[in-house]
C-alpha cells in the first residue's frame, strides 16, 4: 500500500477528455442542428439587406410613374412587372419592405419595452400594484386588435408613427404577463435571495439578477411578435388605413392588385408572397430560438 502510494504522489492529473459546454455553445449547437430556424433567419438576413440597400438596388424610382409600361409583365425590364401607373413592382416590394420591417421592429420593441417595465413591477412587488397591472392588461386582452387598430388609425392621420405605436400599445399585455411570470419564479431562487440579504437595491437586483435570467423568453416572444406586427400593418393597408399613396407599402399594393386579378395577376401575387416569406422567416425564426433557449433540452 505504501508502494502504491509514493508512486502515485505527484502524479499529473488524469485528463478524462470531458469539457464544460457553457450555455452559449449549448445554444450555438442546438440553432445548427434546426434548419428550420436556419431558413428563418436567412429570410430575415436576406430581407433586412434588401431594405437597407433598396436605394442602391431597386433599378428604378419607387414613386414616379411610367405610362409607356402600364401593368408590363414580369420581364427582363421589369422582373417582377408594374402596376397601373408603370411603376417597377420589384423596386416598390424592396422600399416597401422598409417599412414592414421599420414597423415590425419599432412597433415590437415599444411593446416589449412596455412588457419588461410593467411585468417587472408586477411580478416583483405583487400585491396591489400586480393586481392593477393584471387587471388593466385583461381589459387590453378583451379589445378586438384589430378594431382598437381601426378605430386609431380613424381617429389620427395614419402614418408609421401611428401605426406602430398604436401596435406596441395593444400588444403590450402578452409581453407584461410573460415577464411577470418569469420574474416571479426568479425572485424566490437562492442567489437572488442572497443578493437581497446583503441590501442589493431593487433596480441593480432586476437589472443584474433578474433580467439577464429572464429574457430568454422574452426575446422568443419578441421574434414571433415582429411577424404579427408586419401582418397587422399589411392589414391595415390592405383596408386603406395604414400606409397611404404613394409610399409603397405591401398591404396598399396587394388592395390594388385585386383590381387587376384577372389581367395582371403579378401584380397581387408578389406583394403577397413578400408579405408570406416574412412572416414564415420570423416564425420559423422564433421557433429555432424557442427549441435553442429551452433549458429543459440540457438537462
Amino acid at each position: 500500500m505504501t508502494a502504491i502510494a509514493n508512486s502515485t504522489e505527484g502524479a499529473a492529473p488524469v485528463d478524462l477528455g470531458v469539457r464544460h459546454i457553457s450555455n452559449r455553445e449549448r445554444f450555438l449547437q442546438a440553432f445548427r442542428q434546426n434548419r428550420i430556424a436556419q431558413v428563418g433567419l436567412l429570410i430575415v438576413i436576406l430581407m433586412a439587406f434588401s431594405a437597407i440597400l433598396a436605394p442602391a438596388i431597386a433599378p428604378y424610382d419607387p414613386i414616379a410613374p411610367d405610362y409607356t409600361a402600364v401593368l408590363s409583365p414580369p420581364s427582363a425590364a421589369h422582373w417582377l412587372g408594374t402596376d397601373e401607373l408603370g411603376r417597377d413592382i420589384l423596386t416598390r416590394l424592396l422600399y416597401g419592405a422598409r417599412i414592414s420591417l421599420v414597423i415590425g421592429f419599432v412597433g415590437e420593441g415599444v411593446s416589449l419595452s412596455l412588457g419588461l417595465i410593467l411585468g417587472s413591477i408586477s411580478g416583483w412587488y405583487g400585491g396591489w400594484i400586480d393586481d392593477l397591472i393584471m387587471r388593466i392588461a385583461d381589459v387590453f386582452f378583451a379589445i378586438p386588435a384589430l378594431m382598437f387598430l381601426i378605430v386609431i388609425v380613424s381617429i389620427v392621420t395614419p402614418g408609421p408613427v401611428t401605426i406602430f405605436l398604436a401596435l406596441g400599445f395593444i400588444s403590450w399585455p402578452s409581453e407584461t404577463r410573460m415577464m411577470r411570470s418569469q420574474v416571479m419564479t426568479i425572485k424566490n431562487m437562492d442567489y437572488v435571495m442572497a443578493a437581497r440579504s446583503i441590501g442589493v437595491s431593487t433596480p441593480r437586483m432586476l437589472l443584474q439578477h433578474v433580467l439577464p435570467n429572464a429574457i430568454a423568453p422574452m426575446i422568443v416572444l419578441g421574434t414571433l411578435g415582429i411577424a404579427g406586427m408586419i401582418l397587422s400593418e399589411a392589414i391595415l393597408s390592405f383596408l386603406g388605413l395604414g400606409i397611404q399613396i404613394p409610399t409603397p407599402s405591401w398591404g396598399t399594393m396587394v388592395n390594388t392588385g385585386q383590381n387587376y386579378i384577372f389581367n395582371a395577376q403579378w401584380y397581387a401575387i408578389f406583394p403577397g408572397l413578400a408579405i408570406m416569406i416574412t412572416v414564415l422567416g420570423f416564425n420559423f425564426l422564433g421557433d429555432g430560438l424557442r427549441d435553442a433557449l429551452d433549458p429543459t433540452r440540457y438537462r
